[in-house]
């Protein structure tokens, strides 16, 4: 298989090198990734200006624009018909409603825009745990992969996958498909004469049992189908 594989955080960042190693079990995979971090852009996209694109070696593409850019660049000239587009693994946490701040869920999303079929990676951090072990979580990403490559995913849907923050060891967490949370988000700032300071404490954020946020703030991987079309009935 052929994969583009692209994120938020830089295209050297742990997670998209991590992401790289576990997609090459499967196929080769060719980074298209944006010069610096761009978390929380959502899907801004750049049109009222060049793009410069940069190619390295060893199948690397550094676009100096967002992670919308990246995809839509990377289809069109950089990666000849990928099989998947394949986004992450973002440092830190993608739950909930997070996926429409997060320019992880957006390169993922621009590749189902197009046909393509596209899957988010996220790594849940706990501030009180250890910085995640990236080895462990290319594991758990190649498990995840053998998974999702046989699962259907209809056009105009990718699929939004959630690392848990988890103390050292071996065990691989259970995977666990799951509903997106649309809890509300804790909606606390700190106000001073420099302005408003967001001081919401992510993992206390609201969860209803059985959705994205709970499977993986309880430990298991949770893997959401997410749909373009949001309309409602």
């Amino acid at each position: 298989m052929k994969f583009l594989i692209s994120n938020d955080d830089g295209f050297d960042a742990e997670g998209i090198l991590a992401l790289k190693k576990a997609a090459s079990s499967f196929g080769e995979g060719t980074i298209v990734a944006p010069d610096q971090g761009y978390s929380g852009c959502g899907h801004r996209v750049t049109d009222k200006a060049p793009i410069r694109v940069e190619s390295r070696p060893d199948d690397v593409h550094v676009v100096y624009g967002t992670p919308a850019d990246c995809t839509r660049l990377g289809l069109v000239k950089l990666v000849k018909d990928p099989d998947w587009v394949l986004s992450g693994i973002n440092h830190g946490g993608n739950l909930a409603g997070d996926i429409f701040m997060s320019g992880t869920a957006a390169a993922a999303r621009e590749a189902a825009i197009s046909g393509k079929k596209a899957i988010a990676f996220s790594q849940y951090i706990h501030l009180e745990l250890s910085p995640p072990n990236w080895e462990r979580t290319t594991l758990w990403t190649r498990h995840v992969l053998n998974v999702l490559f046989d699962k259907e995913l209809k056009p105009g849907q990718f699929w939004n996958v959630n690392f848990p923050a988890l103390p050292e060891g071996d065990v691989t967490p259970e995977i666990v498909f799951c509903r997106h949370d649309t809890s509300q988000v804790d909606l606390t700032y700190e106000w001073s004469a420099d302005g408003a300071m967001y001081r919401g404490v992510y993992r206390e954020r609201g969860r209803r049992p059985g959705c994205d946020v709970d499977v993986c703030f309880s430990g298991k991987i949770s893997v959401t189908r997410i749909q373009l079309d949001a309309s409602a009935e």
